[in-house]
């Protein structure tokens, strides 16, 4: 929060909490001290972060639908159109309220196709330059989001100079600019004075008000998911079965076969760690320990709040995790424990 904070204060750009990251509300107040407000993808996220973050709250969706538009704007400061079709849709629904477009640059940092917002045939944003400059007298601004996990301020500042190379008449004609979110901007070795001072060349250059929105950026290393091993067994490997599961609790692992974090990750002893849900690929990862592992020990699974809580499910019934803060002081304050009544009430 504080390296967010410091960025506002010398670059000048406004910093919102992306809701489809981290939506967590129970520590909204903390975080509403550091920040400008929230940006969403959805009407349940904007009326989430209207009544539980306030300040700044813009809108966007991939798309919105006639039952919705009208609620997504009595929440909304600013709200975001995929496209100019959207745009001509619900231009007069959204007349009282600030509009923009989303841009798509055709140039992204991610490397999973999956999550490229300028993959071949994408539909996140306009990307003709004549077709947006016909429908500039119904918006003042843009979004443009194009970074995915990027730590690389020198990919950050080339992929910034290509945005302006393809769109500088339209910047010219806008009051603000949204950079998006996926700028590891807070991470320990990110040149953050530079970032800082880049984006304030951004903005005097076409000016505009510049907007980010992290949401990894945000909560990186804030938060850990505590598991418990329930059994361990060796079949070629030494296994250890923990009372989670990487399909209901951490569901970006499966969808980008990517492993947990444990630290400090050594040891004489490996184990591979295993959800308990019937997946036969509910595996966190392999591990390096100090000890050899039992039942009842517990393990923290390291950085574990970006892309988590938004996704938990209840596949196989599994026990949901609690939800707990630990305090600045070192108390810990649990906020939300899930029964039996919240899986069936979430069936039907």
């Amino acid at each position: 929060m504080e390296r967010i904070a410091r960025v506002r204060e010398t670059s000048g750009a406004r910093a919102l909490l992306a809701l489809k990251c981290f939506a967590t509300w129970s520590v909204f107040d903390f975080m509403r001290e550091y920040m400008d407000g929230t940006t969403s993808s959805s009407l349940n996220e904007v009326r989430l972060g209207h009544e539980r973050f306030g300040k700044e709250t813009h809108a966007y969706s991939v798309a919105y639908a006639d039952y919705e538009i009208d609620e997504v704007v009595s929440h909304a400061d600013k709200i975001i159109f995929n496209s100019i079709s959207q745009l001509e849709r619900y231009a007069d629904n959204a007349a009282g309220i600030v509009r923009g477009l989303r841009l798509n640059p055709q140039v992204s940092s991610s490397s999973f196709d999956l999550a490229d917002p300028a993959r071949p045939f994408s539909r996140l944003g306009e990307l003709d330059l004549s077709r947006v400059e016909a429908v500039m007298d119904r918006i003042s601004g843009f979004m443009i989001h194009n970074n995915c996990e990027n730590s690389d301020f020198s990919l950050f500042d080339r992929m910034l100079g290509q945005i302006e190379e393809r769109f500088a008449p339209l910047l010219r004609k806008a009051e603000w600019v949204s950079l998006g979110g996926g700028i590891h901007f807070t991470g320990d070795d990110y040149p953050i004075d530079q970032f800082a001072e880049r984006l304030k060349r951004f903005a005097g250059e076409y000016g505009v008000q510049v907007y980010l929105e992290p949401g990894e950026a945000s909560i990186t290393k804030s938060t850990t998911l505590e598991v418990t091993v329930v059994d361990t067994l060796f079949n070629g490997k030494n296994l250890a079965i923990v009372d989670s599961s990487i399909e209901a609790h951490m569901l970006d692992l499966l969808i980008y076969r990517e492993s947990a974090k444990v630290a400090p990750n050594r040891g004489p002893h490996r184990y591979m760690i295993c959800g308990k849900s019937c997946l036969a690929g509910d595996i966190f990862g392999e591990f390096d320990f100090e000890h050899e592992l039992k039942v009842g020990d517990r393990i923290s699974f390291q950085d574990a709040a970006g892309y988590t809580m938004v996704k938990k499910n209840w596949f196989n019934g599994v026990r949901m995790p609690s939800i707990a803060i630990r305090e600045l002081d070192g108390s810990i304050r649990t906020v939300r424990e899930f029964d039996y009544a919240d899986y069936e009430q979430s069936l039907s």
